[in-house]
């Protein structure tokens, strides 16, 4: 009986290492970290994900309680944590290139006269949610699953995530937020520019024009025609940044 105890306590030390890398991955991967996607659902598909690959794989005995086991732990966090972060930089991306929309269209002025709409503009709001289909339609919610499941192959539970290499790769792809941002919102800022110098010509030639009653409606107008004429170029955009950032973990787990 106490030699039963025994397994079952080892198979459950065994079974918390990939149940908290998976967790942290959760955590702050998106759609997993959705407030839609509450605090149970995250904890039961986590124990399912690790109650399925725990077979899979040769777990090694470390106590958790022991000085070995609490480095370990947040080993195990850092690497969901930087997965999750991965792929959030697209998400990233997708809210600056709606901001810089918004303030080259002028509705920028809207967050401070209504101030319920917060610090994301209705844009950055629309363009999330046609990255999260866009994100479902590729399926990357599985796409995600599979990538956990392999890191415990090419990063297995005792090696620690610390490679300057893999570190380095992280920060430079953070850069892709404000690239990314720039090549989707790149058409609505260059065609503003455009609308705004004509309208500045404009006043130059009539001054008794209302500069204000005119630009920000032109403005606006020109905006939205532009934004829903390159919805095929930013929709591509986002599919291509998602693609490159499923990429980039694999390679990401590879250096480490």
């Amino acid at each position: 009986m106490n030699l039963a105890s025994i397994d079952i306590v080892q198979h459950f030390f065994a079974l918390i290492w990939p149940m908290i890398r998976i967790s942290a991955m959760f955590i702050a991967a998106p759609i997993y970290s959705l407030k839609a996607f509450n605090v149970r659902l995250r904890i039961l598909l986590a124990l399912v994900l690790a109650v399925m690959i725990y077979p899979m794989y040769r777990w090694p005995q470390i106590d958790p309680l022991s000085a070995e086991g609490l480095f370990e732990v947040f080993n195990q966090i850092a690497i969901g944590a930087v997965m999750g972060m991965t792929l959030q930089v697209v998400v990233a991306a997708v809210v600056v290139a709606g901001q810089s929309m918004s303030n080259s269209m002028g509705m920028s002025m809207a967050s401070m006269i209504d101030p319920a709409i917060g610090n994301v503009p209705v844009i950055s709001e629309f363009l999330q949610v046609l990255s999260t289909l866009i994100f479902v339609s590729l399926g990357g919610h599985g796409l995600l699953m599979g990538l956990v499941i392999d890191s415990f192959q090419t990063l297995p539970i005792g090696q620690v995530f610390a490679g300057q290499a893999a570190w380095g790769l992280f920060v430079q792809w953070s850069s892709m937020v404000f690239l990314g941002a720039l090549l989707m919102a790149l058409p609505i800022m260059v065609t503003l520019l455009f609308v705004n110098m004509g309208l500045g010509v404009l006043t130059r030639a009539t001054p008794s024009l209302q500069i204000f009653s005119v630009a920000l409606p032109a403005s606006i107008i020109a905006g939205f025609l532009v934004l829903w004429l390159s919805l095929g170029h930013v929709g591509a955009r986002i599919q291509w940044l998602w693609v490159q950032s499923f990429e980039q973990v694999r390679h990401l787990f590879n250096l480490a």
